[in-house]
């Protein structure tokens, strides 16, 4: 694992820059990772007790801990007992606290330790015994003498990583482990002595790394030789400069650039001045070194013109990141020359005051230069014509403005094929000239800039891979029809409104659009979008109405490999009431969204409901009663044309009487003689209706001069038409006065379910009200007439009065 690692970062394509950031972090990160790789999948306990002032080991550590870290604390002494318990224990760490003596005996029991850390300590010496089953023992950054290795490091045949320090060196220190094969060794030197005359020498076992870290604060001065057969990646830090001592940094290297197999170099916080780093790099150029990184470059005292020689080299790639220039007063082309004629391939300047940078003078090897980071304007390489061989050049983080002028720049490039000048300040102003791009980019990385939607008049024909995410971008114009070979566009992050169709990108493939203002998208993409395989368009504040239901139905269908982000990232975001909820789970019926069947819907509901009024029209006979209303309103609108004189005669009669002619018999042998001997006066149709009138005028007329309505209740009443209107005006009537002038005498019994359903009324009076019946029995008979009689009292004398009148 870790072997394979170093071989793909050490060993770089000819194609490619060098993936080596830092080596401090990729030998004590990247090795870590890989010693542990093989135990991490089993790890099930990891406790984390860093950074919490302890002076000793917790006592109450489960047994099953097989991680275990207390960096950073003031433990100052290791016993058996405080960790022989933990019997599964793989990983250690003890780093950075205040242990002098370290016996590996008390790691006898815990026999699966494969990763201990106890550098930055203060360790003086150590007392050893097997642990054939360490990967990873860092002892580097104590206060050791000579250098900490015994007989017993040579039991460690599963080691990868290996941290050491000492105050001076023996070439044969490191002999117990020369057999074997190391991933990674550190090297501490920051309490190296200087010994005045002389030089001590270090056999280093074969290694894939080498790291030596310096004195932070010294010049350097190291007077050892130390040598390594085989090594891939070498990386010194913490070195300082002057003119006195940078000839004792080339010695030094001599020895450890001599072997083939080294293939990457890197200096890691150097300060010096420009003629001593021209020095360093002209040695370095004949050398083996095919990667070369400098990070965190300062350069002290002054900048003047210096002699470089390009003399034939394998250093394919020279990286500098982080370059601080304490020198304001120089000539420009001292230092932009230098790095502008250098015949290497890839070239990378990144976070640096650099502020331009000159065009080669003759044509240049360069296939590859990143200049991020830096404070590069238009002017950068315009009218240049000697980089036809640049392949992919890197302007992010600059001061980019005008993107008519990055498009002359690359006019003359016919080998570029990647641009990225993202980051920048770079507006896409209309012009009255058509964009001169170089017509061999591919991949156009424009994103983080100030674009609108005029950028679409100024890109390159044949651009493959196009990055416009986070400008200001609106819309895509419709009449772009110069943009068949585009494959990938990524423009999230604008203020897009909807999915852009593709007839003007045929071959388009892949789409980000997502951090928009996409709210309904077309319904249509899909089918305009053939050739889709990844879509990212999530997060955008997508309305649920009815317009988006043929989105979601589509994006729904498509594999969740098609649409990234689903469902998780498509969320709705109006109306407020499912604000949040997920496309998926939006839902609206066809019958609300589609307006004809809506319509269709509403008539066929509004013909049934008439279709079920009519029926029940005709079930409750509600024509009748209409008919009978409307004679109503006629008679009464008849009324108010009668003399006042004559509305204001009073009462006639104490009652009316209605019944069914089938019991006329009754009425005039039992009724009219009972009411008639008390001077109660009845009317009678027969006897009392006005002739040329109608039977409902005189029916109405009756009722109002009735006081009170009596009805004769039987099997024969029900059938009777005529008798049912004179029910219907009474109740009305009833109503209208606001009295209590209706009399029930229930001659026969009447089943409820016999009365008519057309005579609801009478249904419900029967509910109601109290009604008298007609008993069988002579002997309650008297009690009947006293309680019919007595209906009429109150009213007696009053009609008697306007009988005397009239």
């Amino acid at each position: 694992m870790v072997k394979s690692l170093w071989d793909s970062l050490c060993n770089m394509s000819q194609d490619r820059e060098p993936i080596v950031e830092s080596f401090h972090f990729v030998c004590t990160l990247a090795l870590i990772v890989g010693s542990m790789t093989q135990f991490s999948d089993e790890l099930e306990s990891v406790v984390d007790y860093s950074n919490k002032n302890l002076t000793h080991v917790p006592k109450d550590l489960s047994p099953s801990t097989k991680s275990l870290s207390l960096s950073q604390n003031s433990i100052s002494d290791l016993q058996m007992s405080d960790i022989s318990f933990l019997s599964e224990l793989r990983v250690l760490r003890l780093s950075h606290n205040r242990i002098r003596r370290l016996d590996f005996g008390v790691f006898l029991l815990n026999r699966d330790l494969e990763y201990l850390d106890v550098s930055h300590n203060q360790l003086q010496n150590i007392s050893c015994c097997p642990m054939v089953n360490l990967k990873h023992l860092d002892l580097s950054f104590n206060d050791f003498e000579v250098l900490p290795v015994y007989k017993e490091f040579g039991n460690l045949r599963k080691l990868s990583f290996l941290g050491l320090s000492a105050a001076k060196f023996r070439q044969l220190d490191l002999l117990p482990i020369s057999h074997l094969h190391l991933s990674c060794v550190l090297l501490d030197l920051v309490n190296y002595q200087i010994k005045d005359g002389e030089t001590e020498s270090l056999q280093v076992p074969n290694t894939n790394v080498l790291h030596l870290v310096f004195h932070p604060n010294s010049l350097f001065s190291v007077q050892v030789n130390i040598s390594v057969n085989a090594l891939g990646c070498l990386q010194l830090s913490n070195i300082k400069l002057n003119d006195e001592n940078c000839q004792s940094l080339i010695i030094f290297l001599s020895e450890l650039t001599r072997g083939p197999t080294l293939l990457n170099l890197t200096l890691q916080h150097i300060e010096t001045n420009w003629k001593c780093f021209v020095r360093l790099l002209q040695f370095l150029w004949p050398r083996p070194v095919e990667y070369l990184n400098i990070y965190n470059l300062t350069i002290t005292e002054s900048i003047s013109r210096e002699t470089f020689i390009y003399v034939e080299t394998v250093l394919k790639s020279l990286k500098i990141e982080h370059v601080t220039n304490q020198v304001f007063l120089f000539v420009k082309d001292a230092l932009y020359s230098v790095f502008a004629e250098m015949n290497i391939r890839m070239l990378t300047l990144s976070d640096t005051p650099f502020i331009h940078m000159v065009c080669p003078e003759f044509p240049s090897t360069f296939a590859f230069l990143n200049f991020t980071q830096n404070v590069f304007t238009d002017s950068i390489f315009q009218g240049c014509s000697t980089l036809k061989r640049l392949e992919t050049l890197i302007l992010q983080r600059n001061g980019l403005k005008n993107l008519f002028k990055v498009a002359l720049m690359t006019k003359t490039m016919s080998s570029l094929e990647t641009l990225d000048v993202s980051l920048n300040s770079l507006n896409s102003h209309v012009y009255d000239r058509t964009c001169a791009w170089a017509e061999s980019i591919r991949v156009l990385n424009l994103s983080s800039n100030v674009l609108s939607d005029s950028v679409f008049r100024c890109l390159p024909p044949k651009v493959k891979v196009l990055d416009l995410h986070n400008n200001r971008i609106v819309s895509i114009p419709k009449d772009v029809t110069h943009l068949q070979a585009l494959q990938e566009l990524n423009v999230a992050s604008n203020f897009l409104t909807d999915l852009p169709g593709c007839g003007a990108f045929s071959s388009l493939s892949v789409l980000v659009i997502d951090h928009n203002s996409v709210s309904h998208p077309s319904s249509d993409f899909f089918q305009s979008c053939q050739n889709i395989r990844s879509i990212t368009a999530g997060n955008n504040p997508f309305r649920c109405t009815c317009e988006l239901r043929e989105f979601v139905k589509n994006i729904g269908q498509a594999s969740r490999e098609v649409v990234e982000g689903w469902p998780d990232s498509y969320r709705c975001d109006y109306p407020d009431s499912i604000k949040g909820t997920p496309l998926q789970d939006f839902h609206m019926s066809p019958l609300s969204c589609d307006t004809i069947l809506l319509t269709v819907t509403i008539g066929a509901t509004l013909l049934l409901l008439a279709a079920i009024g009519a029926s029940l029209c005709l079930y409750f006979d509600l024509p009748w009663y209409l008919r009978m209303l409307w004679q109503w309103t006629q008679t009464r609108h008849r009324a108010r044309n009668i003399p006042l004189e004559e509305l204001q005669r009073n009462l006639q009669f104490h009652a009316f009487v209605s019944y069914s002619e089938h019991d006329s018999a009754w009425v005039k042998n039992e009724l009219l003689p009972n009411l008639e001997k008390d001077d109660i006066r009845v009317c009678l149709h027969e006897r009392n209706f006005v002739p040329g009138k109608s039977i409902v005028e005189n029916i109405i007329h009756f009722i109002e001069k009735s006081y009170k309505s009596i009805f004769v209740l039987s099997p024969h009443f029900i059938q009777s038409e005529w008798c049912h209107y004179e029910l219907y005006f009474a109740h009305h009537n009833l109503f209208h006065e606001g009295s209590d002038n209706l009399i029930l005498i229930l001659l026969e019994p009447i089943q409820q379910n016999n009365i008519p359903s057309r005579y609801h009324k009478l249904r419900a009076l029967m509910a109601q009200r109290t009604y008298l019946e007609w008993p069988i029995e002579k002997g309650k008979r008297g009690l009947f007439w006293a309680n019919l009689r007595a209906s009429f009292i109150m009213k007696l004398a009053l009609v008697n009065e306007n009988d005397v009148k009239t």
